[in-house]
């Protein structure tokens, strides 16, 4: 056995190392992982994509889609809310960009999206 003093962030510390003949212990075999529950299937989302219109409502920060105020078919105007995604605690408006009726839905309620994720479509 050998006695070493090691020092760490100022505090001594003795420790005693016991000599070995060479050869390196067998190593414990790993434990296998445990398997993950298998993921649920994705909740069917109210799309209408056959129909899917040409201008994008696109979302502008990352968050959790909590809310969709409008429904495929329904006429809005400039600045109406389609969906409510929430980021950072604060519920956020996604709005129509320009007149329209709502084509297509492509999320649904408790879906996560990115930043550009395309939310719903207008024709």
């Amino acid at each position: 056995m050998k006695t070493y003093t090691i020092t760490v962030n100022g505090t001594a510390y003795d420790v005693t190392v016991e000599e070995g003949n060479g050869t390196a212990a067998p190593a414990a075999a790993p434990k296998a992982a445990p398997k993950a529950a298998p993921k649920a299937a994705p909740k069917a989302a109210p799309k209408a994509s056959a129909g899917a219109g040409s201008v994008k409502v696109t979302a502008s920060v990352p968050g959790k889609v909590v809310k969709i105020e409008a429904s495929v078919g329904q006429a809005v105007k400039a600045g109406d809310s389609i969906v409510i995604v929430e980021a950072m605690k604060m519920e956020i408006p996604v709005v129509a960009p320009q007149d329209g009726t709502v084509a297509s839905i492509e999320v649904a309620a408790g879906d996560a999206v990115e930043n550009g994720s395309t939310l719903a479509t207008l024709n």
